[in-house]
């Protein structure tokens, strides 16, 4: 379920990078891909509780920590390219930062991997993004029960 709540995050970030409002997201796209509202309100959850705290999600255009981490002969032998691709797209939308990537990237190479393809790097991914452990002075509860929604 985490890996659909950052599909849900990462179409949020998308919309607010095309400027539009969060209020003006339509949600009904998601429920007709087959999102619960549980897994939407997770992500609206996830969404206000870095922007209650001023975390800025949308980067700068201009911003030059966007650089990109060129990965080693053997992480290539590992990293497909989708699921690199499908990294570098969470940093750009500045959802993951550079430490994040790297973190990511040791994870993997620790564990052993034959290959790493877009849905095992969308749960390392959540991982990092959903963990609230990993977020400083986050106090709120980001999964959500199966009766939860945010008003």
């Amino acid at each position: 379920m985490q890996e659909r709540i950052v599909e849900i995050i990462l179409f949020l970030v998308n919309e607010l990078k095309s400027n539009k409002q969060l209020s003006e997201v339509d949600v009904s796209l998601l429920t007709d891909s087959g999102y619960t509202p549980t897994e939407i309100s997770t992500a609206f959850s996830w969404l206000f509780e870095r922007l209650s705290i001023g975390q800025q999600l949308v980067s700068e255009e201009r911003d030059t920590r966007l650089s990109h981490r060129v990965l080693h002969e053997a992480e290539k032998m590992i990293v497909t390219p989708e699921a690199y691709g499908y990294l570098l797209q969470c940093r750009q939308l500045g959802l993951l930062s550079n430490a994040d990537i790297e973190t990511i990237i040791e994870k993997i190479m620790a564990a052993g991997f034959s290959t790493v393809g877009v849905p095992e790097m969308k749960s390392f991914v959540a991982g990092v993004l959903l963990d609230s452990g990993n977020q400083p002075r986050m106090s709120g509860r980001i999964s959500l029960n199966s009766t939860d929604t945010i008003h």
